[in-house]
């Protein structure tokens, strides 16, 4: 499978680093592509934690900018919410990465961070924070059911 599953914790290091869990490193291998970081992090615009994309999918995410008048105010607010806090990462052969401090503090981050897979991204989360998203994303979800696909079951 080629998305982001599950939830993890792991520790900082000594160092700083903190490992991606190993599936989600499988993922990444399979997606990544030849010159290109392999992730791109960034804040969330919407939750207290870090979003990290594959390169391809942070590519994909930027397309409708081209569509935007690029002297345009909103082309200028789009980029700068986008890419100004947006942070290119290879991890080291490990499967280790130092947090930039900016993306650090977004998050709440201190001794541990908890990874939630989110299909074709993952998050990066404090732990307690995670664990109370999770639980109101659950209650929130309780009554409501993913849209049809239009394929038979048979």
């Amino acid at each position: 499978m080629k998305v982001f599953l599950g939830t993890f914790e792991n520790r900082f290091d000594a160092k700083g680093r903190v490992s991606i869990p190993a599936g989600f490193r499988s993922v990444l291998r399979a997606q990544e592509r030849e010159g290109e970081a392999l992730l791109v992090l960034r804040p969330s615009h919407t939750h207290p934690c870090i979003e990290a994309w594959p390169s391809a999918g942070f590519s994909k995410l930027a397309e409708p900018l081209d569509r935007i008048d690029m002297f345009s105010e909103e082309h200028d607010d789009l980029s700068a919410v986008l890419y100004a806090d947006a942070w290119p990462l290879d991890p080291d052969r490990e499967g280790r990465m130092i947090l930039p401090d900016f993306l650090r503090s977004h998050a709440g981050l201190t001794d541990a961070v908890t990874f939630m897979g989110m299909g074709t991204i993952f998050q990066i989360w404090e732990p307690s924070a995670a664990l109370r998203r999770r639980e109101e994303a659950r209650q929130r979800s309780r009554h409501r059911t993913l849209p049809a696909t239009g394929k038979s079951g048979a």
